[in-house]
């Protein structure tokens, strides 16, 4: 007897969306070694700077079409090559990457941060005025094009800021290969996606309570509640376990991290659902099958990020 379309399909999904994440993991585990590790003579974030790079150019360009196709005119290459700019602008001032800046507090670096920000407003505001015409929304097209660098590219930024925080306030002579500067990185992406994975697995098993019926049907309650307690037992293995040498510690500890960078994934996953909702779309993209596009990785990375970054930098 053979099982119903709907399980046939479900199944589909699910081996799909595990061959992906099983890919992911294994490529994003390769560049945290050779990053970590300073393969080839490179500085921290050197190996991981293309993946910012790529997943902002890509995550805008989801973006830039799902805009279109609701009909706000945004302008793609100018919005996607803003967004890798910001993206990587943390890099800037950090004396991990640049070995002639001076010593700063752990939170400086992102003034140009904040530069590159401030320049995409203008380049965008200065695009629209160039080839302004009646009728052609241009605030429209400013603001879907603002929001888009701010949705991917400061995150991004934060990110970058995350896997040289530690780098540069531990000591120069700490600073080589070798050093675990980038576990905070690791702590974010592993707490953010332990709790995507147990939110699914449960909320998908016996979710029954609906978290936000409305915008996002297949989100439960008690999905949220085992992506708090996944999110918190990771962040007590990567900080208090793997990090157990590491002078630095997040401010409030492992339950602190986990609670709040777990939460604010959830928070990145819906402030996504809330776009895809009002841009008419189910995923932003097809490119990694049954997780959807680029968009739909990092949505609960958006959020998390800067919170990871400054439980870091407040640490002690």
């Amino acid at each position: 007897m053979s099982e119903p379309p709907a399980v046939s399909v479900a199944r589909a999904s699910f081996a799909s969306r595990t061959a992906v994440t099983a890919t992911l993991i294994g490529a994003f585990g390769g560049l945290v070694w050779a990053d970590a590790s300073g393969l080839g003579g490179a500085a921290p974030a050197m190996w991981l700077l293309p993946l910012v790079v790529a997943v902002a150019a890509r995550g805008a360009a989801e973006f830039v079409g799902l805009s279109r196709a609701a009909g706000i005119p945004v302008r793609g290459r100018l919005v996607q090559g803003l967004a890798v700019g910001v993206a990587v602008s943390a890099a800037l001032g950090s004396q991990a990457v640049v070995a002639t800046t001076p010593a700063a507090p752990r939170a400086a670096h992102l003034g140009w941060t904040a530069v590159a920000m401030m320049a995409a407003v203008v380049a965008l505001l200065v695009a629209e005025v160039l080839r302004y015409a009646r009728g052609t929304r241009a605030l429209d097209g400013l603001a879907g094009g603002v929001l888009i660098v701010s949705w991917l590219g400061l995150p991004l930024a934060f990110m970058v800021a995350l896997r040289l925080v530690c780098v540069e306030n531990i000591g120069p002579e700490q600073r080589g290969p070798g050093h675990l500067g980038i576990l905070p990185l690791v702590s974010l992406v592993a707490v953010v996606k332990a709790g995507d994975i147990a939110a699914y697995v449960v909320g998908s098993l016996v979710g029954r309570h609906k978290m936000a019926p409305t915008l996002s049907p297949g989100k439960t309650w008690e999905g949220a509640a085992a992506s708090l307690v996944a999110s918190t037992a990771v962040a007590w293995l990567v900080i208090d376990r793997v990090g157990i040498t590491l002078p630095v510690r997040p401010w409030g500890g492992w339950p602190v991290f986990g609670l709040a960078v777990g939460a604010a994934g959830m928070l990145g996953d819906l402030a996504e659902s809330l776009a895809k909702r009002e841009l008419n779309a189910k995923d932003s993209g097809r490119m990694l099958g049954g997780l959807g596009g680029v968009l739909d990785l990092v949505d609960s990375l958006v959020i998390a990020a800067p919170v990871a970054w400054l439980l870091w930098v407040m640490g002690r």
